[in-house]
């Protein structure tokens, strides 16, 4: 995304959140930065949510420090669900229990897919499962031809940040990085430093096809605003009502709705 629309509703709505927080457009996500626009459009939703969460300072955190400098800021609060210990801020956890006693009483349950990485993340989190798309991806694509060995040898020797911008750009000439090599590695998983896990905003449920469980999710400021990611709830801390307001629009995909960033 090189230009954006400042006037759609998500840009509006967006820069009112960051002016209440001190902040700019270009201070958490430069115009000139590839990665950054991809991800606030892909993950943006969680810069416009209720004034009882932080959101991140930048789009992209570029080391473990800076995430825990935030995450130590933003408050980690932790819950046992099961034999997983998750940890989210202090809000989105006390919604989440609440959710998932109001879905005990209707005889289902909210649980936490992959333990207690459903939750919470690090920096080296986001790095390892990068590696776990980006290193497989180019052992196939050179195997398949697409890629030469020097080609694919000087990737992995890249610093992190710059393996991200040249994945994109290989991907727009369909050598594709995703688990299933099919689609965009950001369909897959986040870049290294831009999950909303590492926002604490963010948990994978087991029980993300059962209508029923969403529809608690979202009575509970929980919403799915990653249209790649079916398990993945993001806490919000509003009413669906309010979402149009914050810039977010509805979407629907794979017989599931989506509140995604509305950028005219």
């Amino acid at each position: 995304m090189s230009t954006v629309n400042l006037s759609s509703p998500f840009y509006q709505s967006l820069q009112r959140a960051l002016s209440q927080r001190n902040t700019t457009l270009s201070a958490i996500c430069p115009n000139d930065d590839s990665v950054a626009r991809r991800v606030l459009h892909d993950y943006g939703a969680m810069f416009v949510g209720s004034e009882n969460i932080l959101p991140p300072p930048r789009c992209v955190f570029s080391s473990e420090e800076q995430v825990i400098e935030f995450q130590a800021e933003a408050g980690v609060a932790p819950a046992k669900i099961g034999a997983a210990a998750i940890e989210l801020q202090p809000a989105a956890i006390d919604a989440l229990l609440k959710a998932r006693a109001q879905a005990k009483t209707e005889g289902l349950d909210i649980t936490p897919r992959d333990g207690a990485e459903a939750a919470r993340r690090s920096y080296a989190d986001t790095v390892r499962l990068w590696n776990s798309r980006f290193l497989p991806a180019l052992d196939h694509w050179t195997h398949a031809g697409r890629l030469t060995e020097d080609e694919a040898n000087r990737l992995r020797a890249l610093p992190i940040h710059e393996q991200v911008p040249e994945v994109l750009e290989l991907e727009k000439e369909g050598i594709f990085f995703s688990k299933d090599l099919s689609k965009s590695v950001l369909y897959s998983i986040a870049a290294p430093g831009t999950s909303q896990h590492i926002a604490m905003l963010a948990f994978d449920a087991n029980e993300f096809l059962d209508a029923r469980v969403r529809e608690i999710m979202s009575e509970h400021g929980w919403f799915q605003t990653v249209l790649s990611d079916l398990p993945h709830f993001t806490f919000l801390g509003l009413t669906e009502d309010e979402l149009p307001s914050r810039g977010l629009k509805p979407v629907e995909a794979n017989s599931q709705k989506f509140w995604i960033p509305d950028f005219g």
